[in-house]
């Protein structure tokens, strides 16, 4: 399926690793150009050399999403280097589990307001070219209580934000959706480093997976760039799991 992405182009925070990489690498495979950031620099060449390999225009930068004239740098640059913004996919994460002030501080600035600055930034430019596409990453984490308090709280929120932005945006042509991934498993990522360091607790995230596997960031990747797409045109302010069933509530 064409999926009518080709020489859109897609802005993708926190696209170095992991879920983030895979949107990015999806959306180049459909033709789209695409700029990502990330606070780590090695990580970041490394995707930005795969992505040149799908023959595309590619911004790459270093920004710390948390800090809005950095923020705002980078996104005015990406415009810039890729001519415009049809999609913006808020993945940026702060991975902040600790339930103090610190952690709470660190979860709010990047994972949820990193996402309404970003939003708020875009938003005027792709009601003035017609049109284009939000996606909030949240997390299963934001549907249910057992995660840590601070983490989960701002992708709850980030679901919320979606939801309500939908329906404010609608008129413009802008349609916001928000992922809600399950446990996520990658090399060097979070469930990787758990299962060599508590092995317990990855076997009890393993255990709550009717498949009896955790998911890849490829299935996750799909899920965000079909929603993207023009193909996805009736669809805004859905929050979808893509989790494998993991999630066992009715809403």
């Amino acid at each position: 399926m064409d999926l009518g992405l080709r020489e859109k182009s897609a802005v993708v925070l926190g696209g170095s690793k992991g879920i983030g990489r895979s949107i990015a690498l999806r959306f180049a495979e459909e033709g789209a150009n695409v700029a990502i950031c990330a606070r780590g620099d090695l990580a970041l060449q490394a995707t930005e050399s795969e992505l040149r390999q799908k023959k595309v225009q590619v911004c790459a930068r270093v920004c710390d999403v948390g800090k809005p004239d950095a923020l705002r740098a980078f996104l005015e640059t990406a415009r810039r280097e890729l001519g415009s913004v049809e999609v913006l996919v808020n993945n940026a994460t702060a991975f902040a589990f600790s339930d103090d002030e610190e952690g709470w501080q660190a979860s709010l600035n990047v994972d949820l307001m990193g996402a309404v600055r970003a939003s708020n930034i875009v938003t005027p430019w792709m009601t003035a070219g017609g049109g284009g596409a939000i996606v909030h990453i949240s997390s299963l984490s934001g549907m249910e209580a057992g995660s840590p308090p601070a983490y989960a709280a701002a992708k709850a929120a980030l679901i919320s934000h979606s939801k309500n932005l939908a329906r404010t945006l609608a008129p413009h042509g802008v349609r916001v959706n928000a992922v809600a991934p399950g446990s996520i498993e990658f090399p060097n990522g979070l469930w990787d480093e758990i299962k060599r360091t508590n092995r317990p607790l990855y076997d009890s995230a393993l255990a709550t997976s009717p498949w009896g596997r955790m998911g890849a960031p490829d299935e996750v990747a799909d899920a965000v760039v079909f929603l993207a797409s023009p193909r996805a045109a009736w669809i805004t302010g859905v929050c979808l799991a893509v989790d494998g069933g993991q999630h066992k509530g009715n809403l």
